[in-house]
């Protein structure tokens, strides 16, 4: 079992790392304070699910009008999405160009038809880390239910067979391994935000940890 501790002491302490604001980068397509990388590093709870596309299934439950469960063959039948976006980490490292391949969430979130009370989204994952955004983002046409990635299917180490990506915050808020998307009134802060990250998390406007 991981060091839960030392894991999250570690990672908060690299989203407080300088509370002030960096200096803008030269490269205008990376947010200040992050470092560009040509690699796709790994990063998690320490706990892996041991899931494929045989035992993979994403629920929509909560605020919506009509509770659904899609398995892998229910996803790939669903018009199909290619997004190439940058990805931000709040450890400080961003990846340019990502190659996305999957399902509009705004899409599957059609299909459960979400109700008009509802403002927020929690994601679910099979690890059971939360993260939470508002539905409005999660409607945004860049964001994704991604089983691609670099025109290959998502491997489990980047949270496969399907994960979110919400390329306009950092990645904390891409649930890996997605499991469910709760809809609800009220905000409710996940993980990382009940440890002291940032609710919104926009990295271009530095948003990591909650004194930023």
């Amino acid at each position: 079992m991981p060091d839960w501790k030392k894991l999250i002491e570690g990672k908060i302490a690299l989203a407080k790392k300088g509370l002030k604001r960096n200096e803008p980068n030269q490269n205008e397509r990376i947010p200040s304070g992050q470092t560009l990388t040509t690699k796709f590093p790994i990063l998690d709870l320490g706990i892996r699910p041991d899931l494929d596309e045989s035992n993979w299934s994403l629920k929509v439950f909560g605020l919506v009008e009509k509770e659904i469960d899609l398995d892998w063959t229910s996803l790939l039948k669903l018009p199909q999405t290619k997004d190439i976006s940058d990805f931000h980490c709040v450890t400080r490292w961003s990846m340019l160009d990502v190659p996305w391949e999957g399902v509009l969430a705004r899409d599957i979130l059609s299909l459960a038809k979400p109700l008009d009370k509802a403002n927020f989204v929690t994601l679910h994952s099979y690890d059971d880390y939360t993260t939470n955004i508002p539905l409005e983002v999660m409607l945004d046409d860049d964001v994704i239910v991604a089983h691609h990635v670099f025109n290959k299917p998502l491997e489990n180490e980047h949270g496969g067979p399907v994960r979110l990506v919400v390329p306009k915050r950092y990645a904390w808020k891409s649930a890996k391994w997605l499991k469910a998307i709760e809809l609800h009134a009220e905000d409710r802060p996940g993980f990382w935000e009940v440890r002291g990250y940032h609710n919104d998390a926009d990295p271009w406007l530095e948003e990591r940890f909650s004194e930023n």
